[in-house]
């Protein structure tokens, strides 16, 4: 097992998937859908080098989390990293949401299908600018698809619309998450 590439964590979120939540978003997608929201994560040069499954244990020590929350970057490009960390996760209690770039058919290698397996809830589907909608929970374009593959959440689990935070770092850094309005998003 190789190292993870991450490119943030933030421990505790609120609209990034069911209850509160470890985020995790890792460095690398090779997809770059116009308009993402994150393309400071498209290069897959190394950033934070972790252990996956020390990693694991900083998240399930994390007080007052219900689960992770996997983002990115493309999490399916580093599934067989994540794949342990996922399953160590889910062995403690805790539920596991990835978003993904790619569609369900896509999502085909063994390490693919063994990172799936430590699932809740999988979100997949390029980000469509052309698509972009304010009203959907947990995705930010109408093509995009939520798939529960365990009976731990359903369709109730799902906020009624869209939601976005701000996190403040120690260094003053600002991380805006979720899914925010274009007023928040567009460079003036």
């Amino acid at each position: 097992m190789g190292l993870l590439n991450v490119a943030q964590m933030i421990p505790h979120s609120a609209v990034n998937g069911p209850g509160e939540r470890f985020v995790l978003w890792v460095q690398g997608c090779s997809l770059h859908c116009p308009g993402c929201w994150n393309p400071a994560t498209w290069s897959s040069r190394p950033n934070q080098m972790i252990a996956p499954l020390d990693l694991a244990e900083v998240i399930v020590s994390t007080p007052r989390i219900e689960g992770l929350t996997l983002t990115g970057g493309e999490p399916f490009e580093q599934a067989a990293e994540l794949a342990p960390l996922a399953a160590r996760v889910r062995g403690h209690g805790r539920s596991v949401m990835v978003f993904t770039g790619y569609e369900l058919g896509e999502l085909v290698t063994d390490a693919h299908q063994a990172l799936m397996v430590s699932c809740d809830i999988l979100v997949t589907g390029r980000y469509r600018r052309a698509e972009r909608s304010l009203g959907l929970a947990w995705r930010g374009s109408a093509n995009q698809r939520i798939h529960f593959l365990t009976d731990r959440y359903g369709p109730a689990s799902m906020p009624a619309t869209s939601e976005c935070e701000v996190h403040i770092a120690a260094d003053g850094r600002l991380t805006l998450t979720g899914f925010p309005p274009p007023a928040l998003t567009e460079n003036h």
